[in-house]
């Protein structure tokens, strides 16, 4: 039997892990799905609005199941932390209470445009993806802010005796990371449904070289835009997220960069390649600045290296390995129009690496939250409350974990065998070229 705090980590992480996502998707999803219906009002092509129809399915399935999730995860914080609510509730109240407000403009703007179809008018049903969209987004980033401030929290004010006697309520806005883990987890939702939704297309038309249609086309490449379009810009916010975590977490980075002891020029290690100097430049764009290492943090507060820098380096693998898929499939579009040649889906290798990039994004997803989370550690507030301080008295946590355990895996099988139902569904067939007259016949 496994010790409490250990079992409330756990919960916690199979918690935040399993949510997040199923979160990221039902952020992204409306994106597509409010693409899809433009492009079939405006083209009035109807595979774009078939699209537009089944995403929406997903989309409600996919809001309920981070809805039950994301419930379980805000009830943990009162069950298992509840000496980390009391003291700080009031610190992220706003963040909470915005993303409520957020979630409640994405329910009733859903529940219309679900209902709405045939029964609104085309452009005020459209008008109604809009705010499912900016909600669910508003949602998920206003949550980002809550972790960004126990990252590094602001706006506490203690009194004489070290209680805490009031908090800045736009402490979360504030926070030095926010900025940077906002933008970082907008664009990793878009990322990861992109490369998803082009995945099970890829993979469709793998299976069955009659899908490469004119649907599955739109499909595949609506994702794969949305994805790769994103990859890019993920690297260059991923480094600016580095930079605030240098200046406000320093024992994360070094645990990030493996940097175990302070040293000016500090090198770069990309594998098993070393760059002199390089991390002291990319840092402070100077090849002499210092760069604080492990050493400079006492024992006590060190957070696991290993863990972390591993974490941290399949997300950059990831990162990269999809920037290089991103320049190569604008590299075949631009050379298939040029030369006026079948559109790129017809090449295997291209299908097969999309098919293998759809589940590359969920992975640094999930590897950049292990650098987050498990690179602040021994804190649940970052040098101000340590994790087993604010656990619970209660005991017998371990039985909590695998009921939540049970509850994730039956909402995992629910949820794809109903994704699989959608997806399975009729298609729309490519129009039938409309034969010349005698008159357009040339002589």
């Amino acid at each position: 039997m496994i010790d409490d705090l250990t079992a409330a980590r756990e919960q916690m992480e199979l918690s935040l892990s399993f949510h997040i996502v199923f979160a990221v998707l039902g952020v992204g999803m409306p994106w597509l799905m409010l693409y899809a219906e433009w492009r079939g009002l405006r083209t009035g092509d109807e595979r774009w609005t078939a699209l537009a129809r089944r995403w929406s399915k997903a989309v409600a399935v996919l809001f309920a199941v981070g809805a039950v999730s994301g419930t379980v995860l805000s009830l943990e914080f009162g069950l298992l932390w509840p000496t980390f609510m009391a003291r700080f509730g009031s610190a992220i109240g706003l963040s909470f209470t915005l993303e409520s407000f957020a979630f409640f403009v994405e329910a009733i703007f859903l529940a219309l445009y679900l209902y709405g179809w045939k029964r609104l008018a085309p452009k005020i049903h459209l008008l109604c993806a809009i705010p499912v969209a900016v909600g669910g987004m508003a949602s998920a980033l206003f949550v980002t802010t809550a972790n960004a401030w126990m990252n590094g929290p602001v706006g506490l004010v203690a009194g004489p005796n070290g209680g805490l006697v009031a908090t800045q309520p736009l402490g979360p806005f504030l926070a030095p990371t926010a900025g940077a883990q906002m933008v970082h987890m907008g664009l990793a939702a878009l990322m990861c449904t992109g490369l998803a939704v082009a995945a099970v297309y890829a993979v469709a038309m793998l299976r069955n070289p009659a899908k490469r249609d004119g649907y599955h086309r739109r499909g595949l490449a609506a994702g794969a835009v949305l994805g790769l379009a994103t990859a890019p810009l993920q690297v260059l916010v991923g480094d600016w997220a580095t930079r605030a975590v240098a200046q406000a977490q320093p024992a994360k980075f070094a645990a990030m960069e493996n940097v175990s002891r302070t040293v000016a020029g500090a090198p770069f290690h990309a594998g098993p390649f070393e760059i002199p100097n390089a991390l002291s430049l990319l840092l402070y764009f100077d090849p002499h600045a210092t760069v604080v290492g492990m050493d400079a943090i006492p024992p006590p507060d060190r957070p696991p290296m290993p863990v972390v820098h591993a974490s941290f380096q399949v997300m950059i693998a990831i990162g990269t390995a999809l920037v290089a898929l991103a320049g190569w499939a604008l590299w075949l579009y631009l050379r298939h129009r040029r030369a006026g040649r079948p559109h790129p889906v017809r090449r295997r290798g291209f299908l097969l690496a999309m098919a293998a990039a759809g589940p590359a994004p969920f992975v640094a997803l999930l590897a950049g939250w292990i650098v987050t989370e498990v690179g602040r550690q021994p804190w649940i507030v970052y040098r101000v409350m340590r994790v087993p301080e604010a656990l619970t008295t209660q005991t017998g946590l371990a039985t909590y974990l695998y009921v939540t355990a049970a509850v994730y895996l039956v909402l995992a099988v629910a949820l794809v065998a109903i994704l699989r139902r959608i997806a399975h569904g009729p298609t729309p067939a490519d129009p039938v070229p409309t034969p010349p007259t005698r008159d357009e016949v040339p002589a």
